[in-house]
């Protein structure tokens, strides 16, 4: 499929035509795919104000959802979708009129919403559902709310401290309202407890459910109204995380750029000095002597080109992301906008991954390869599309939100199709003609490569592998449980700014990391560093899928649906950042390298 499309690529004329169509198209699609908003309404008093409900899930589970009816609640005749953008469809929404009637500024006591005759199906389920702790999402004017379906009052004192279950629905939902002038600021729901329905037999009942308005006035600006949202992160305990993995980052830094720092000042200075003494000295220095081979191109260059590419590809994303989130465009509950986000920039950033491919490849071999451009193409999309196809199976299977529509399914693969794939060759075709001109080493390459002599145990892939990823991990290692808590669990991480410090020192300690072991490799006169580099940096993603594992065996999560959500998602996740932090070892070690041999060529 991408080899199609390379002749096409290759016609002077018509790329710059057909990229500013491709361009506009997606621009229009932007609009459609991200077209929800979450700005107030202007109302009277009086006006309708729609409330949506969205869906019921397990507490502790949260990619386990399911649509709101599929339990017996009360619901109107006939029941409209809402009709939902790209993001909201993928991160599981799905919105639908209610029975609720509340109109703007208009107070309501105990109304009465339906009255339903459950079945002892229907109470089984309700049952079921009350002793998993389900809860219930609604949107009202764009603002979300929740609540409980009921409770389960256990009792152990029976025979022998047998457990003995009350299950309860609550039949009665309090609204309170806030309102300045002429918009919704705020909304809340609270169960009332003294309408509890018993559940806990298996006979069919009547329940009548009910529902009250309070309306209350407030000073509070629209523009302010989902900032209550973003509170949980300004909480003493979570001020009290984030300032002591501050410090541990801090420390962590300090130590290794202070070993850079010795390692650039005295030791390495010190070697290159030594470089016009006798033969005697220069033995002593073991990567002088690899400077023939240590530019030979490693097995698989089209691979490792696509793996930069795909890195840097990657990278610009999450820098995408996090401007998005300073400007206030990414905020908490705003549906669906961060999957929108990242598959309009995924899209777009598809230049970036055929540029630097195509780029490197040309740098380092000095010829036009097109094969690491369609690497680069499939080495993160592939592995996606695998894992999703089993998850929205598993989905499936459950009945769960998470499963994608069929048509949803088709506008992604036409998304892939129309506009990725031409966007990654048309920066092939640019990294091609304006990208890197062809290295030229130092010192010439020998033909037959020099033989590797027997390495110290510290000086060994694995171990180099460890270290390069134990360091950057161990200084990250307590934002990343807020990280895993925000993204699997119901603790909101609204502090862009400290997640972009920790992104930062991530990136300082894998470049610094990378230089260092790379340069203790080819003090054992080992040159086969390029895959290494890599290798070292991006098992920092290693270390964050096993902190992932771990953070799940210690969650409260259950269900083979949650299981699989969780491990397949959180190892797409990490293995974006494999490519991330891969891509940055390795460019701080071939620039170091670099350095290095052309000191000792000037000396």
């Amino acid at each position: 499929m991408l080899y199609s499309f390379v002749p096409f690529c290759e016609s002077s004329s018509r790329v710059p035509i057909m990229a500013q169509f491709l361009l506009q198209v997606l621009l229009a699609l932007t609009f459609w795919i991200g077209s929800g908003s979450s700005s107030p309404t202007l109302y009277n008093a009086g006006d309708h104000v729609p409330l949506f409900v969205n869906k019921v899930g397990p507490l502790h589970n949260p990619s386990e959802t399911y649509q709101y009816y599929d339990l017996p609640f009360c619901r109107p005749e006939p029941v409209i979708e809402k009709q939902e953008t790209l993001g909201e469809v993928l991160n599981g929404d799905r919105l639908m009129s209610s029975s609720y009637d509340l109109k703007f500024r208009e107070d309501k006591t105990h109304l009465v919403l339906c009255h339903k005759r459950l079945t002892s199906s229907e109470i089984a389920r309700f049952r079921d559902t009350i002793a998993q702790d389900f809860y219930f999402q609604m949107y009202y004017d764009d603002l979300p709310l929740w609540g409980f379906v009921g409770k389960v009052e256990r009792d152990y004192s029976g025979r022998g401290g047998e457990e003995n279950a009350k299950y309860y629905i609550f039949s009665h939902l309090n609204f309170n309202v806030l309102y300045n002038a002429d918009e919704v600021i705020g909304i809340s729901s609270f169960s009332d407890p003294r309408y509890l329905v018993d559940i806990s037999e298996s006979t069919e009942i009547d329940v009548q459910f009910t529902y009250s308005v309070s309306w209350n006035l407030t000073s509070e600006r629209s523009e302010t109204r989902v900032n209550k949202y973003s509170q949980a992160a300004l909480h003493p305990i979570s001020k009290k995380i984030h300032y002591f993995s501050f410090l541990n980052s801090i420390s962590v830094v300090v130590l290794v750029v202070g070993l850079l720092s010795l390692l650039f000042m005295r030791h390495l200075k010190n070697e290159l000095r030594s470089s016009n003494g006798d033969e005697e000295e220069k033995r002593e220095v073991g990567w002088k002597l690899i400077q023939n081979d240590v530019f030979r191109c490693p097995h698989n260059i089209s691979l490792l080109c696509a793996f930069l590419g795909t890195g840097a590809q990657l990278l610009i994303l999450i820098v995408a992301l996090f401007a998005l989130a300073f400007t206030g465009f990414l905020y908490p509950y705003n549906r669906g906008m961060l999957l929108t986000s990242l598959v309009i920039v995924y899209t777009l950033t598809s230049i970036v991954a055929g540029y630097t491919s195509a780029s490197f490849h040309n740098h380092f071999e000095g010829n036009k390869q097109k094969r690491s451009v369609r690497l680069a193409g499939i080495l993160y999309t592939v592995p996606l599309f695998i894992i999703f196809s089993i998850l929205n199976t598993v989905a499936i299977t459950y009945g769960a939100t998470a499963a994608l529509p069929f048509g949803t399914i088709v506008i992604i693969i036409l998304i892939y199709t129309v506009f990725n794939i031409p966007f990654l060759m048309f920066g092939g075709v640019l990294g091609n003609r304006f990208g890197l001109s062809e290295f030229q080493p130092p010192s010439a390459v020998k033909r037959n490569p020099r033989e590797i002599p027997p390495q110290n145990w510290y000086r060994r892939k694995l171990y180099q592998m460890f270290l390069g990823g134990l360091v950057p991990f161990s200084a990250v290692a307590l934002e990343w449980h807020q990280l895993y808590a925000s993204l699997w669990g119901f603790k909101i991480y609204t502090s862009p700014g400290i997640m972009l410090f920790t992104f930062i020192v991530l990136i300082l300690l894998c470049a610094s990391v990378g230089i260092i072991l790379t340069y203790i490799q080819l003090s054992g006169e080992d040159h086969e560093w390029w895959w290494r580099s890599f290798l070292c940096g991006g098992f920092t993603a290693i270390f964050m899928y096993g902190y992932g594992v771990l953070f799940y065996l210690r969650s409260d999560m259950t269900g083979f649906l949650q299981l699989s959500f969780y491990l397949g998602y959180t190892a797409l996740f990490c293995y974006a950042l494999f490519l991330v932090l891969g891509t940055i070892s390795f460019l701080a070690s071939w620039m170091f390298i670099r350095h290095i041999y052309r000191s000792v060529k000037l000396e």
